[in-house]
Formats: C-alpha cells, structure tokens, sequence
C-alpha cells in the first residue's frame, strides 16, 4: 500500500494537494517543517507547535543530536518523540548538510566522513551504514540518506564525482536500512537525496538514480547553497520531471516564502527551512505585506497589530512597537513571540496554497502575491 495519494492537481500549474501517511499521523501536502534541530523549535514550546503554528511535522538533525545528547540518551527515552513529548511526524536530516558545513574540520573519504565536532573538537567518524543506524536509534518516522552537499559554486567535475559517490552511499544506506528493523514499534520511511548541483544533466542522471531505487520519498539535496534563485527554480523543475509523479517530493533547505510558492508550482509536496525561526530571533517578521525589520525605528510608535491577518493570537495580541521594544531590552519573549509569528506565517501560507490548488487557482494566486512577499517594510 502506496503511503502517498494525490487528492487533486493545479488546473493552472504542477501543483498538487496529497496526504503523506506515517505511524504517527497523516501529512497533509504541500508542508513546509518547521527546524527543530536539536530536538527543539527553538523559543517554541511543543504546545504552541501543535495548536498555536500547527505543524504537522518537524525536522531535527542527526548530526547535533548525535553529539548532544547522544544517540545512548534518545535510545534510553524510547526515540525523539517520547524524548521531546512530541507525537507527531518527525524527520531527521542525516548530517550531511552540518558535515560539508564544517569545511576545514572534516574530511571527506569512500567509506564516510571523518570530523571534528564544532562544539568540543573531539573526532568522529559518519559512515551511510552508521547513520542509518543512528537515525534508526533516533526514531524519525522519514529517515534522510547520507549524502555529500556540493558547496556552490563548484567546477562540473567535482560535481559529479560528488554525485557518484552519493549514489554508491545510497545503495549502502539501502542495503544498511533494509537489513535493519525499525525501532520503537512504529515503521520508518528512507528517502535517498538527489544531487549534482547545478548541472542540468548530472541532475537528470541522479533523479534517475534515486528513482530506480524505487523508495517511497525522494529529495532534492544540494539547492539553496548561494546559487541564483533562476538555477534553484530550474533545477527544480528538472527534477520534477525526473522523479516519480505518483510519490512525495521532498527539497531540502527551501526556503524563502516565495521560493516555496514557486516550487510548489513547480510539483514540490515538501519544504524545510531554518529562515522563519531564526530571522524572527533577529527581528525580521514574515507577512503577506512584505517583510518587517522590526527593531526600525519607524516602528517605536506604531500600535497596530504586529499582523491582524496572522493565524496566531500573540501577533493579533500585541503591537508593533510593543515587540520592537522588547527586542530593544533585550526579552527572551521578542524572539519567542517572532517566531510564533514567523512559523504560523509559513504554516499559513501552505494552508492558503492546498486551497487555491483544490480550487484550481494556484498559478494566478501564486503570480499576485509574489510581488506582495517581496517587499521590505
């Protein structure tokens, strides 16, 4: 039984709603994840991600939670979702992307990645068969394949020596995942990544790839690393066409609200992105008015709602100058209340997109309110 249905298709673009079903609930798409790294939304409490943002489903990272508080802690809690009191859907990024973020602390060889940890220097080896059997330990309902990140730019060459070793990982993690059973009596998903930068036929012969191992999830890897949002739409668009339409397509690191709004038109079902919560930390707020740099002074006196149209009570609640004031001092709650703001923003938007999907209506939506996004206040 297929654990993706397509509930409808955008009449006037690649568009389309569906339901994504886990152990721990049903995923309805498109979705965007909200980060929670290091087995927390950072500011957020598991309440307010539930009936305040209402995510469906967050992201945490193999690689931090992997050193904090180790893979032993989570194992001992019964896995991430008794450890954090989280029930629904979680997903674990393999550490590939933190891994090739260390640059001159690690090194990169056939068998896996040799690194020193950026918290205390100590050294660490990360294998496609030990991180299936950390994320296993972990518990995430979709766990992600090791993968190398390409840094951007980089020569064609490196790319697809880069891409050819992230398939012979994947055929090493499926092997590992296999012959494996899932932990903490609920079924886990693998989803291998598709890479080759910003090559268009490197990114036809990995979506291939992935595809002829005939997984239940794919992902794009390797977009949103400093290339011009043309490449990220095109490469995008590329892989669409390449992987396979009846299953969940997953692009990882995107992004931008207006990124997303275009790679869903483009036939992408699944976001992630740490830009909502840690541009609300530093006082950029999301609206569909454009985006608000809140510490300005042009907001000291204005007593308006941070947004009157935002889904969650707290940015109905208080006013701009109240929360520019908080930032100004210095309060744990500025960041607390922006976020909340920021992520319900996202959750927000997704929403309004599966109804102007199901209402065949996406692509003229998505082309007026673009513009509206894009703007800075």
């Amino acid at each position: 039984m297929s654990i993706f249905k397509i509930n409808h298709s955008d009449k006037s673009s690649k568009a389309r709603t569906g339901e994504l079903t886990t152990d721990h609930g049903v995923i309805k798409t498109p979705i965007f994840m909200p980060v929670g790294t290091q087995a927390t939304v950072k500011g957020i409490h598991q309440k307010e991600l539930e009936d305040v943002i209402k995510a469906e489903i967050i992201l945490g990272n193999t690689y931090h939670l992997y050193l904090r508080p180790s893979i032993d802690i989570i194992g001992e809690a019964g896995g991430i979702h008794k450890f954090m009191s989280w029930s629904k859907p979680i997903l674990t990024d393999s550490g590939g992307y933190q891994v090739y973020s260390l640059s001159g602390n690690r090194k990169i060889k056939e068998e896996g990645v040799y690194f020193q940890s950026h918290i205390d220097g100590s050294r660490h080896f990360f294998s496609p068969e030990n991180i299936m059997d950390t994320q296993r330990v972990i518990g995430a309902d979709i766990i992600m394949a090791f993968d190398e990140c390409t840094p951007y730019p980089c020569t064609e060459k490196y790319a697809k020596k880069s891409m050819k070793m992230t398939h012979r990982w994947l055929d090493r993690c499926i092997k590992q995942f296999d012959e494996t059973e899932d932990k903490h009596g609920y079924r886990q998903i693998f989803a291998p990544i598709a890479q080759g930068s910003v090559y268009p036929e490197l990114r036809k012969r990995s979506c291939e790839f992935i595809a002829s191992r005939d997984r239940e999830i794919n992902a794009i890897g390797g977009l949103s690393v400093g290339e011009p949002h043309e490449d990220m739409y095109a490469m995008t668009d590329l892989c669409c066409q390449h992987l396979p339409e009846e299953k969940p397509r997953y692009l990882m690191g995107v992004g931008l609200p207006e990124n997303i709004l275009e790679c869903i038109a483009l036939g992408i079902d699944m976001f992630d992105c740490v830009l909502p919560s840690r541009n609300a930390r530093h006082g950029l707020l999301y609206t569909m008015d454009g985006a608000i740099h809140i510490k300005n002074a042009k907001w000291k006196s204005d007593f308006s709602p941070i947004d009157e149209n935002s889904s969650a009570e707290t940015s109905r609640m208080y006013s701009k100058a109240y929360l520019r004031h908080l930032f100004q001092v210095k309060e744990l709650l500025a960041a607390q209340i922006a976020t909340l703001h920021n992520l319900s923003f996202y959750l927000q938007l997704i929403n309004t997109a599966r109804e102007k999907i199901e209402q065949d209506q996406f692509g003229p939506w998505k082309d007026s309110i673009i513009p509206k996004l894009r703007q800075k206040r």
